[in-house]
């Protein structure tokens, strides 16, 4: 008996040196990257650079019309991903059907999130460029472009946090009074908001650092003024750092390790206000 605890607790011991070890080396990593992209790109941090536009001169080349282009776009994707993909969810949980159409609904959104985005990038050149004769670069092609990828991540993560509601609120709503959807919007989706908000981080965070869609819609154009409006062309910034990293002048060097930098900036804010709002409205029962 004391052989066999005495081998559990090395065995507990193991487990937990395992783990530190792989935090230890993905904030190693992490130290590393922030370590070398401020080396290179802290001294290229300057007004000007950041409130000036993309241009042949590293001198003169900054990211604002990138910055506001990823804004815009983000913001196209939010106002359409967000509220479809609740109430795709909250249907899908609550009110469908069980029947083989809804099971193959449900198949196709998992496997919708597990699609390569430059899948997304096609159809997003065939449907809203091609067919719709959207304006091509503009931000309210690619927001719509990235909110179709964001969509089943909003889904399967809003799927989840409405299934873990306990069933005894919905019976404590029904049995007061409350009709199906009085329970489900009043009750159900504020418990569930938390975790509907965690995968809208995810979601968005990945859609902030895609590029491989955006090329199939032309935002890789040089564009050497910010935009003005959701349809005038503009760049983003994944899109601007694979640009200038591409460039021959070794000055850019410095303008890309920049770029990365407020993309991360840009992606913490983000994150950030995501996070306090899930705290905010974070109920526990």
């Amino acid at each position: 008996m004391e052989k066999r605890r005495a081998r559990r607790h090395a065995a507990e011991r193991r487990f937990r040196l395992l783990g530190l070890g792989a935090i230890v080396l993905s904030m190693a990593f992490l130290a590393l990257l922030l370590f070398i992209m401020l080396k290179n790109g802290v001294g290229g941090l300057d007004w000007d650079f950041l409130s000036g536009s993309d241009s042949t001169d590293p001198d003169i080349a900054g990211v604002w019309s990138a910055t506001k282009g990823s804004i815009l776009t983000m913001l196209v994707t939010l106002l359409i991903s967000f509220p479809m993909g609740v109430l795709a969810a909250v249907y899908l949980e609550e009110f469908a059907p069980r029947n083989r159409w809804i099971d193959l609904v449900e198949v196709s959104i998992n496997n919708l999130a597990a699609v390569p985005s430059i899948i997304f990038g096609l159809l997003g050149l065939a449907v809203f460029i091609n067919t719709m004769h959207l304006p091509r670069s503009s931000p309210i092609v690619g927001g719509l472009t990235l909110a179709l990828m964001t969509m089943p991540v909003i889904v399967i993560s809003g799927r989840n946090a409405i299934k873990a509601v306990p069933p005894s609120i919905r019976d404590a709503a029904l049995a007061v009074g409350a009709s199906p959807v009085q329970t489900v919007f009043h009750h159900v989706v504020p418990l569930a908001l938390p975790g509907i908000l965690t995968g809208t981080i995810i979601g968005m965070a990945r859609a902030l650092g895609e590029t491989a869609p955006l090329l199939m819609i032309g935002m890789r154009a040089f564009v050497a003024t910010p935009p003005g409006g959701f349809s005038d062309p503009s760049s983003v910034l994944p899109m601007q750092i694979f640009l200038w990293s591409d460039e021959i002048d070794k000055g850019f060097v410095q303008n890309t390790s920049a770029a990365i930098i407020v993309l991360l900036v840009f992606l913490l804010a983000m994150n950030g206000l995501a996070i306090y709002l899930r705290n905010k409205f974070e109920v526990r029962w």
